[in-house]
């Protein structure tokens, strides 16, 4: 198939994002012309996204807004691939049948086949989507947890990590691509290499890559909170390039909830783990994410979690509100907290996270902070960046006004001179 246009659309997480970027360096590498988030493309390919209920929504409606495309112009196609294609792709065929190719994990290269005349999948090259100065680096694919509300091991099956002189290998050619910061993804970061090697080894894979010249900052995201590895904890607070900086999804912090959830940790466990971080890493900056609304969580639950998130002042957090998932141990739980209250109690975390916010950013006016060049603001005629403490997309953003030359990827010392909920305004 010869086209002079191709979009890639990516839906839903960092992970798909790296599947994409592979996709898009095999079609360029066959000479076609491919770009990442080009709707007005004549030959589509959406990576859709299954996570929860509004991801999935959202991944419909970009397949029929490209569908509808089809009706004005004959030369449109439209492929779909992803988790949505892998989990109902026999569904999707028969309610939108308009769409040109539906492709389940397995069937990737025979999309990159129709597209190219070759099937092979590049194991490292990717045509970032990022800006050049970052980039995620997957790790692994799949998940051994058995998480009661993720359907995502249905999904993606096993965890398989991949091979550690492949991930440097990577690494290094990012780095050379002037990647400066390298983010840690996978489903579960914490068990890297126990598939392979019989133990995790995501501290000794984080001190090999920590020596590639040019990545300067090392995010990990992702990680479990049962059976965090005590090498991890102490490889970030001794090695400078790793940032003082973990994504810890907790869900809760009930007990009951946190049985009933699968999380193989309880509330004394998760309370003794952020104990020993804060303790062993100084000034670490913690994100999480918190799920409202599970089945069976009462008024005195929320509340308990509510005041477990004051009193432990998580540096970052996301909320999602419970939606049940097909082929899921939760799925047959009664789903008996109201979206009414799910979207109160939402509310209610995250007021918490903008209170927390101010009064940690209202610490930081007069002070210098070290923070990364992502992007210049033509309109408002500054520069956008972030902090060690943020990660792209989710955290905080930093703006910087100035009259002097800065480049995108600049690691640069400002000065903070006032804060908004979620923003840093800097002077350079």
């Amino acid at each position: 198939m010869k086209t002079e246009s191709i979009g890639i659309i990516t839906m839903g997480c960092p992970k798909n994002m790296v599947d994409s970027e592979k996709i898009a360096a095999a079609i360029r590498k066959a000479g076609l012309n491919v770009e990442h988030e080009d709707a007005e493309a004549k030959i589509i390919l959406i990576n859709t996204c299954a996570f929860i209920n509004d991801a999935k929504e959202e991944s419909i409606n970009e397949i029929l807004f490209h569908v509808e495309r089809k009706k004005n112009d004959e030369n449109v196609k439209v492929f779909v691939f992803g988790c949505m294609a892998q989990r109902y792709k026999d569904e999707l065929k028969k309610e939108i049948p308009e769409v040109d190719g539906y492709f389940n994990f397995d069937e990737v290269n025979k999309l990159i086949e129709l597209l190219t005349k070759d099937k092979t999948m590049p194991e490292i090259d990717r045509v970032l989507s990022t800006p050049t100065h970052y980039a995620y680096l997957k790790i692994s694919e799949g998940c051994n947890r058995t998480c009661s509300f993720c359907a995502i091991p249905k999904i993606r099956g096993k965890m398989v990590s991949v091979p550690e002189e492949k991930l440097l290998e990577e690494a290094k050619m990012l780095a050379e691509k002037g990647v400066k910061e390298l983010i840690i993804i996978a489903q579960d970061t914490v068990s890297y290499g126990i598939d392979i090697y019989g133990e995790k080894r995501i501290a000794k894979l984080l001190n090999k890559v920590s020596k590639i010249d040019g990545i300067e900052w090392i995010r990990l995201m992702y990680t479990y909170p049962a059976g965090f590895p005590g090498d991890l904890i102490d490889e970030i607070a001794s090695n400078p390039k790793i940032l003082k900086y973990i994504d810890i999804p907790l869900q809760h912090i009930n007990s009951d909830i946190l049985k009933s959830m699968n999380r193989a940790i309880d509330k004394e466990g998760v309370e003794l783990l952020i104990e020993k971080l804060r303790k062993k890493i100084p000034n670490l900056a913690i994100r999480s994410t918190f799920i409202v609304g599970y089945p069976g969580e009462k008024a005195k639950d929320f509340l308990e979690l509510a005041n477990f998130i004051k009193k432990a002042r998580f540096e970052r957090f996301g909320v999602f509100a419970y939606s049940p998932e097909e082929d899921t141990p939760a799925f047959v739980l009664p789903d008996n907290v109201s979206a009414k209250v799910k979207m109160k109690r939402m509310s209610d975390l995250l007021q918490i996270h903008e209170k927390i916010n101010i009064e940690q950013n209202n610490l930081l006016i007069g002070k210098k902070i070290e923070v990364i060049i992502d992007d210049f603001s033509e309109d408002e005629k500054c520069f956008l960046g972030r902090t060690s403490s943020d990660a792209p997309e989710i955290d905080n953003i930093v703006i910087i006004y100035t009259s002097k030359k800065l480049n995108i990827g600049d690691i640069v010392s400002v000065k903070v001179t006032s804060i908004g909920v979620f923003e840093i305004i800097c002077e350079y």
